[in-house]
């Protein structure tokens, strides 16, 4: 892979668009329970902790970066297909 997936978790509210949009499940969000460590599939007080991309299913479609309202998602990198701004 050439390129990488970058998300800026600050921004990220956990909607989810990104997930539901990814056409290779490449997308995982989850919160983490701060007492067992495991991850739970929810969002917890509208603020996602994790947004895991798995590099190895990932194509650099960009599809994710349309999807994402809040635009916090970016492509970089020799390969990534860069949305075009409609």
């Amino acid at each position: 892979m050439a390129f990488s997936v970058h998300v800026n978790m600050e921004r990220c509210t956990g909607c989810g668009n990104c997930v539901i949009a990814c056409p290779v499940d490449a997308l995982e969000l989850y919160t983490v329970d701060p007492a067992t460590k495991e991850k739970i599939y929810a969002v917890k007080n509208g603020k996602s902790i994790h947004l895991d991309v798995k590099a190895e299913l990932c194509a650099g479609c960009g599809v994710c970066v349309n999807a994402c309202p809040y635009d916090v998602i970016r492509l970089s990198g020799k390969g990534a297909r860069i949305p075009s701004e409609a």
